[in-house]
């Protein structure tokens, strides 16, 4: 069964253990995700996010980005006869055929973009052709559901309804789809969210996004949110994070289970229906424990969809099919 995953961190992590003198490689490592695990797990698809905080950058995060970028393609080319960077639906047909995997370049944070439009065009040159609006910050294009701090300390994100897309956050979605450059919801806020299926026409992705009337997290999607993306032709990738898939009370150990997974799938599927449906592991961007340790352990997946009562045409749509239904019409 061929995997189409929408999104994972590893590469900010390989960027990580290099600065602190490590060799950790995409080839083989201790992370969650690496070529021969994916090898195992039956991978055709990995997206690789240049996932950017704007606190950590530094004030200086188009600089912060260019340098996951380098980390990317020095790793790619070293394992070149293993997978190779695609910028086109034509670029996976060829990659297949040949027997390598392929790696699609997205970005996860557009205020890396600083607000300029010639960065964004220069990331699509380079090739990225995916890219969030936002993460977890207020940026120049957009707002993400808002961090409160309660008494004792602690955060709490919850839902923003009134802050979406700036006027040029309407620009960047509107070149965006001139560009070909795939528009990713996760992390945008709910007016955000409205704003994009207002102002654009094509097909647009939540990558790492869950339901949240079964999860009730800001980050996830409401049913609402959901038939809109599947009326446009879009894809969310069911998220592998504990907190994502399930609400822990306190004290509850938070474990991500893979029929926590199949559950969030049945719900969407009655909501937006099978073709909607994808995968976002968000691999080496979450923690907390696993069943699905990591990229080799896919058929736990497959197994469990079909222990439920999944066909194997519907198995074969969520794993790739989709995904790369909306890469053929958008890339």
């Amino acid at each position: 069964m061929k995997v189409a995953d929408m999104h994972c961190d590893t590469i900010s992590e390989l960027y990580k253990n290099h600065l602190e003198g490590g060799g950790a490689s995409i080839l083989e490592n201790d992370l969650m995700l690496d070529l021969k695990k994916m090898r195992a797990g039956d991978y055709g698809i990995q997206n690789f996010a240049l996932y950017t905080n704007l606190e950590r950058a530094g004030g200086r995060p188009f600089e912060y980005c260019m340098e996951l970028l380098d980390t990317f393609y020095t790793e790619m080319e070293a394992h070149q006869d293993e997978i190779g960077i695609v910028v086109s639906y034509e670029d996976i047909e060829k990659n297949w055929k040949e027997g390598k995997m392929s790696a699609l370049l997205t970005i996860e944070e557009g205020g890396v973009c600083q607000g300029k439009l010639a960065f964004l065009r220069n990331f699509y040159r380079l090739g990225v052709r995916m890219m969030t609006l936002t993460w977890n910050f207020q940026n120049e294009l957009a707002f993400p559901n808002r961090r409160e701090v309660l008494p004792g300390g602690k955060l709490q994100t919850v839902a923003d309804t009134k802050h979406g897309l700036t006027e040029t956050g309407v620009c960047f979605v509107e070149e965006m789809e001139r560009l070909g450059m795939i528009i990713d919801i996760s992390h945008l806020s709910d007016a955000g969210v409205w704003d994009v299926i207002r102002f654009t026409r094509k097909p647009f992705v939540a990558s790492h996004s869950n339901a949240r009337a079964l999860a009730p997290h800001p980050r996830n999607l409401t049913d609402g949110m959901i038939r809109c993306l599947s009326e446009r032709g879009g894809v969310m990738g069911i998220n592998y994070y504990a907190h994502f898939l399930s609400y822990f009370g306190e004290g509850e150990t938070a474990v991500s289970k893979v029929s926590c997974m199949v559950e969030h799938m049945k719900h969407i599927r009655r909501v937006g229906g099978i073709q909607c449906i994808g995968l976002g592991s968000d691999f080496d961007g979450i923690d907390g424990e696993l069943e699905m340790k990591d990229a080799s352990r896919l058929g736990m997946l497959a197994d469990a969809m079909s222990a439920s009562g999944f066909t194997a045409s519907e198995i074969e749509a969520v794993f790739y099919k989709n995904v790369l239904r909306v890469y053929r019409e958008v890339l």
